[in-house]
């Protein structure tokens, strides 16, 4: 059954000191929801507070994005912490962006893990049960935003927090549907007429495409398109173009 609205959400706030990630300005006119990294694999107190204060003043819904300690690799390296441990790193950044969200005069809507961590939480359990304790023990009143059929949507559900599926519009699907890894070729879309048509088609289906085009049956409440890639700004305005040309509203995760 075709949705009638879906939340549009980017990973952005990745500035860092001197070294700028993305164009937020033109992605904050575009998405409903903001991703905001909280400086463990970009972003710093700067950036993040004048992040939030643009979302604000744009009417966009924000959450924390946190993620591994790792400003060199992007957060995109697995790093060895145990799931305690990832708790405590998690609990802390959550905590870092409702200060700055609260000093910018904006609230955290939900919760996305970022990079590698997030990926993890798709095949790891005991990650997934990490992030979750560390959203019950600092709000446990607030959604996650979960890799849709990840064991952290599975888990986020089961321990009673509310949960958002989320799907990607410019990353490739596995036949099991998990996301392509980036080392693989073909795991990041960079053509945005065609990501923007199969965002789409999976909403409207209610389901995942695969790389052979198979559509596995799942939730979605929201739909990514990525900050930091050279394509981002016109994969996200096709893709909004794209669900406004098919009756479906865009609405944030409020």
């Amino acid at each position: 059954m075709t949705a009638k609205t879906i939340d549009l959400n980017a990973d952005l706030g990745e500035s860092f000191g001197h070294y700028t990630m993305g164009n937020d300005s033109a992605m904050l006119d575009i998405v409903t929801s903001a991703n905001v990294a909280c400086g463990f694999h970009g972003g710093d107190p700067e950036v993040m507070a004048e992040t939030f204060r643009i979302a604000r003043e744009k009417g966009v819904s924000v959450g924390s994005h946190p993620g591994f300690p790792d400003l060199w690799g992007f957060g995109r390296r697995v790093m060895p912490f145990t799931p305690a441990q990832i708790e405590r790193i998690v609990a802390y950044q959550m905590g870092a962006a409702q200060a700055l969200a609260t000093y910018s005069g904006h609230r955290m809507t939900y919760m996305k893990t970022h990079g590698a961590l997030g990926n993890l939480t798709e095949r790891d359990p005991a990650v997934a049960e990490a992030i979750v304790n560390a959203v019950k023990a600092v709000d446990p009143n607030l959604p996650i935003m979960a890799i849709a059929l990840s064991h952290l949507d599975r888990i986020g559900r089961e321990r009673g927090l509310t949960v958002f599926s989320e799907i990607f519009a410019d990353r490739a699907y596995t036949e099991d549907g998990h996301l392509v890894s980036r080392k693989e070729p073909g795991a990041v879309l960079h053509d945005a007429d065609f990501a923007a048509a199969r965002a789409v088609r999976m909403v409207q289906a209610g389901a995942i495409e695969t790389i052979s085009g198979k559509m596995l049956p799942t939730r979605i409440d929201t739909i990514c398109v990525h900050g930091d890639n050279a394509e981002s700004v016109d994969v996200a305005r096709k893709v909004r173009a794209g669900f406004e040309a098919a009756g479906i509203t865009l609405r944030a995760l409020t």
